[in-house]
């Protein structure tokens, strides 16, 4: 039987279209992809089928409950379709990769994240051959992870990050190898790919206030710390302190707005603001603070993997000790240990 995939369309600039206001998402994109298919007279492409989300995403505008609501949406097909190609905006296209990547740990079909930097109904998109390649690899390969496929290279989506705002090749996975490069021919590193295990699917209902993000800066303040680790709900705080984890361990008043925070409940997890590289916690005096009060050192997670994971692992209502210690084992690949 010919293999099977299903495209989800939730929105993104693949599928945008003009306005008064700017590229807005377009109702009926799956007509353009229909047309695209027949006028490439693509034989070969795996049995395709459409499914448009009734409530299209700008990707900037996405909420942690959106992430939710695709996992069920993958789910519902999930035995009918030998993978999946979900078109994304590219903005948070990383942060829903990653967060599906723990929502469906131990999956054992592809799902591939793919998008593009100009709508596809304009003359020179890259949408076209970012679909086309993606229903390929989604309906021939055994690739069983979620995956970002843009520009020609396959990536781990929980490796994943965003680094160009205007080129093509808009994605790069820093500390981690393409898992497949596309030219002529498609090469697959499969001794890269993550190995089958027995597929769950965990997807709650997130609280979108209980994880926040602070990046420190020279003079930063405490104040603006304590603003965020007290606000209501916050029961997680990505850090993205310098070089290999270290922060400002001279500023007495933020090192104890942290630790009070630590030990008030908050789970901190540390990663590194350098795009190449780990956290190495202790390698330096000011690191080595953050060891001292409790801060959980993060690898090389990306910003997008740290935060969803941070946001999954919470949303399981484990204990503390649950949590912190799921933050320092790879769940899906995501870090290096």
């Amino acid at each position: 039987m010919k293999r099977r995939v299903l495209i989800i369309y939730s929105g993104g600039t693949i599928g945008m279209q003009p306005s008064e206001q700017g590229y807005v998402p377009m109702k009926g994109f799956h007509k353009l992809i229909n047309k695209l298919f027949r006028a490439r007279g693509l034989q070969h492409l795996p049995h395709y089928d459409i499914i448009e989300c009734q409530q299209l995403i700008d990707s900037s505008n996405i909420l942690p409950n959106d992430w939710t609501r695709l996992s069920h949406l993958l789910m519902q097909n999930w035995d009918e379709y030998d993978g999946f190609v979900l078109l994304h905006g590219t903005d948070t296209m990383a942060y829903t990769a990653s967060m599906l990547s723990f929502m469906l740990q131990g999956m054992n079909k592809p799902v591939i994240l793919t998008g593009s930097q100009i709508p596809m109904m304009e003359a020179r998109s890259d949408g076209p051959e970012n679909l086309i390649t993606a229903v390929m690899l989604a309906g021939h390969y055994n690739i069983p992870e979620v995956c970002i496929f843009f520009a020609n290279r396959l990536l781990r989506g929980n490796r994943s990050t965003k680094v160009k705002s205007a080129g093509f090749d808009a994605f790069d996975s820093p500390n981690f190898p393409w898992l497949g490069s596309i030219g002529i021919n498609i090469e697959i590193q499969s001794q890269l790919l993550l190995k089958k295990r027995a597929p769950s699917h965990l997807a709650p209902t997130f609280n979108p206030d209980a994880v926040a993000v602070i990046q420190t800066f020279p003079g930063i303040s405490a104040e603006i710390l304590k603003a965020v680790v007290e606000r209501p709900g916050v029961r997680g705080l990505v850090l993205q302190t310098y070089g290999a984890g270290n922060p400002p361990d001279a500023n007495k008043d933020f090192i104890e707005v942290l630790a009070h925070a630590s030990t008030s409940g908050v789970t901190i997890l540390n990663i590194t603001q350098c795009a190449y590289g780990s956290v190495s916690q202790g390698a330096y005096a000011t690191g080595a603070t953050l060891n001292r009060i409790g801060v959980i050192a993060g690898a090389d997670l990306t910003l997008e993997a740290a935060f969803t994971k941070l946001h999954f692992l919470l949303s399981q209502n484990e204990s503390i000790d649950a949590v912190r210690q799921g933050l320092i084992l790879p769940l899906a690949g995501e870090m290096t240990v």
